[in-house]
């Protein structure tokens, strides 16, 4: 297998402020052949980058993308995730074969799920809600919080009885009797999953609450040994896969390996505004354990430096599958005039 030498990342941010930076890294070897990445970025992340992963990189030899898992974790999640999705871009466009394929995916189109970012006010969260479906999204993701989840979810489930519709606790909640009677009240909306209501490590308090309840409670894993301990446990029943929270793309595919074992449902959810997270989470989704509709909305034309863009028809992605890879063209050009910060090693 051709060493890599050569490793870059851009700093990019989306207009305006309108969402969190991305970091796109790009991966080449001596061949000519170059892979990329995504993460929604941090200062540390660029660091992890700069100081660790990229020099870590640059003459490694490998065979498979799952060797690069040691080099991923000389950095944080946000950083390995980047990395692992480029390096399995790289060794599938060597390969000539779609990423979906060399994943294990089955599928040749996905359905798409939209998330709600929080919002006060029922009229203009029924009016978003309703925007989703002309669109043709099949689900949405509400977030709640304590004293704003019953309401909202009411007046969405009569406003929009057929919808498939899941909450997003955003770990707010406790085990204080008011907030498990609000969670347990929820049961009553044929919710398609309540995702993370506590802390990810509490899981005792995610198994309790499945007890309770006849929806599934999702999890947010941070690694495979929290899965494994879940599935143990019986704390939950349905799992939400982002790439970027579990270090990328290998450690994803062995959760979803696990809780396809367990019979638990399953989700993906892409990562960064630029195109490629979400290219990686379409890929990742074609896997066959994840029949929910997962979070692959559409980026901002302007941002998008995948072609062509991931997007949804009718609330359905098509899996790309005539190109190696994430099966997209990048834009290289683009992505040099908006960087706003570039690092490159060697220099």
């Amino acid at each position: 297998m051709p060493r890599i030498q050569g490793f870059e990342a851009y700093r990019m941010a989306m207009p305006r402020g309108r969402r969190p930076e991305s970091i796109l890294v790009r991966v080449a070897g001596d061949d000519g052949v170059v892979g990329w990445g995504e993460v929604t970025g941090s200062d540390l992340c660029w660091a992890d980058m700069e100081e660790r992963v990229g020099p870590a990189l640059l003459g490694l030899d490998w065979d498979l993308p799952e060797e690069i898992g040691g080099i991923g974790g000389l950095g944080g999640r946000a950083a390995a995730s980047a990395i692992d999705i480029a390096c399995w871009d790289l060794w599938c466009r060597r390969q000539g074969s779609p990423l979906a394929h060399s994943l294990g995916g089955t599928r040749t189109s996905i359905m798409a799920g939209a998330r709600l970012s929080p919002e006060p006010m029922l009229d203009v969260l029924l009016a978003r809600v309703n925007r989703l479906i002309s669109g043709g999204y099949t689900r949405a993701t509400l977030a709640v919080h304590p004293g704003w989840d019953i309401e909202p979810v009411r007046a969405v489930r009569q406003a929009f009885p057929a919808i498939a519709l899941q909450v997003d606790a955003m770990e707010a909640y406790t085990e204080a009797p008011e907030h498990l009677s609000a969670l347990e009240a929820l049961d009553a909306y044929g919710l398609v999953t309540i995702e993370r209501p506590f802390p990810g490590g509490d899981l005792a308090a995610y198994a309790g609450l499945q007890r309770q309840i006849a929806t599934a409670v999702c999890l947010d894993p941070a690694d495979l040994e929290t899965v494994d301990a879940a599935i143990a446990m019986q704390a939950g029943r349905a799992l939400g896969l982002r790439i970027s929270r579990l270090g990328g793309l290998t450690a994803a595919r062995g959760a979803h390996d696990r809780a396809l074992a367990a019979g638990w449902e399953i989700w993906c959810g892409g990562a960064g505004g630029f195109g490629i997270g979400q290219a990686a989470a379409v890929a990742l989704a074609s896997l066959p354990g994840c029949d929910l509709p997962s979070d692959v909305t559409e980026m901002p034309a302007a941002t998008a430096v995948v072609s062509p863009p991931v997007s949804a028809t009718g609330g359905v992605v098509a899996v790309p599958l005539t190109q190696p890879g994430l099966g997209h063209d990048i834009d290289e050009a683009l992505i040099a005039r908006l960087a706003r910060q570039t690092l490159r090693i060697p220099a």
